[in-house]
C-alpha cells in the first residue's frame, strides 16, 4: 500500500491544487495537521479519493467547522490530536508535534508515527518505528512538499510540488 502523508497546507490552495495529483498515488492519506480554514479540507477531501485519516494543529482554530466539513466530505476522519489507526497490517500514529511523534516512536507500539508542526521533512527508522515529518505543503519556509509511504517496502519518498 502506498500512503501518502502530508502536513501544514495554512491555507495555501494553490499549492494544493498542484500537488493533489501527485498526491493520488496514495490509497489512503494521512494529514498531520494545520488545515487553518475549513475550506483548505474541503479542497483536500474533495481532490483526493480516497481515505483521509486528518488530526488537528496548532493553527487549526474552528474545530466544530472542521468536524462539519469532515462529515459532509464523506471520506475525512478527524481524528482530534491523535490517530491511532492500522494500515496495511502496521499500527500508525498520527499527530502535529515533532516531541509527541518523538515520544510515540520510542514507544515501541508503532510501526510508522507521522507528525508536522516544524515545517521540515523529516524519515528516519528509529529504534522503534519509523518517523516521518512530510514538511509543508504550503511552501512558506522552504520547499513545498509531501511524502509517498510505501508499507511494503517500508520506504519514504519525498516529492516536492
Amino acid at each position: 500500500m502506498i500512503i501518502t502523508i502530508c502536513s501544514d497546507i495554512h491555507d495555501n490552495i494553490w499549492k494544493l491544487a498542484a500537488a493533489l495529483p501527485g498526491m493520488r498515488e496514495g490509497e489512503v492519506l494521512l494529514f498531520c495537521g494545520d488545515f487553518c480554514a475549513p475550506f483548505s479540507l474541503a479542497q483536500l477531501a474533495a481532490g483526493f479519493p480516497g481515505h483521509i485519516h486528518a488530526v488537528l494543529g496548532n493553527n487549526d482554530g474552528d474545530a466544530r467547522l472542521l468536524s462539519e466539513e469532515a462529515r459532509t466530505a464523506g471520506n475525512v476522519t478527524l481524528h482530534g490530536h491523535l490517530a491511532e489507526i492500522e494500515l496495511a497490517g502496521l499500527k500508525v500514529a498520527v499527530n502535529h508535534y515533532p516531541e509527541i511523534a518523538d515520544a510515540l516512536a520510542a514507544s515501541g507500539r508503532y510501526d510508522l508515527v507521522c507528525h508536522g508542526h516544524d515545517h521540515t521533512v523529516r524519515s528516519v527508522k528509529t529504534t522503534g518505528a519509523w518517523l516521518v515529518d512530510p514538511g509543508e505543503l504550503m511552501g512558506r519556509f522552504g520547499r513545498s512538499t509531501y511524502v509517498l509511504f510505501d508499507t511494503v517496502m517500508l520506504a519514504a519518498v519525498v516529492r516536492e510540488v
